[in-house]
């Protein structure tokens, strides 16, 4: 079983940015594409990013495609969401999660979840 544990969580002004890291353990995580996933009050789970297991792939939602860039350190066995302009309607708690589906970037059926960070943006 592949283990997630999310950091970097917080409150931050809009406009302000903010990095999340998930660190993974329990297998090799560089066969893995890895996501960030997030879920606001009342609303449904959603695909945020995802970045291959080679790191030459990536996908936004459109929702923080230009303000978001995801990123990983296969040595470091971590994976990184770089979020700036944030804006209030980005507050939910935000999901690391895994699957083994090499060359592929889905925005769905992610095997491994961690427990979630929470990122709150004032205005």
């Amino acid at each position: 079983q592949v283990q997630l544990v999310e950091s970097g969580g917080g409150l931050v002004q809009a406009g302000g940015s903010l990095r999340l890291s998930c660190a993974a353990s329990g297998r090799t995580f560089s066969s893995y594409t890895m996501g960030w996933f997030r879920q606001a009050p009342g609303k449904e789970r959603e695909f945020v990013a995802a970045i291959s297991w080679s790191g030459g792939g990536t996908r936004y939602a459109d929702s923080v495609k230009g303000r978001f860039t995801i990123s990983r350190d296969n040595a470091k066995n971590t994976v990184y969401l770089q979020m700036n302009s944030l804006k209030p309607e980005d507050t939910a708690v935000y999901y690391c999660a895994a699957v083994r589906r090499p060359g592929v970037v889905p925005t769905q059926g992610y095997d491994y979840w961690g427990q979630g960070t929470q990122v709150t943006v004032s205005s």
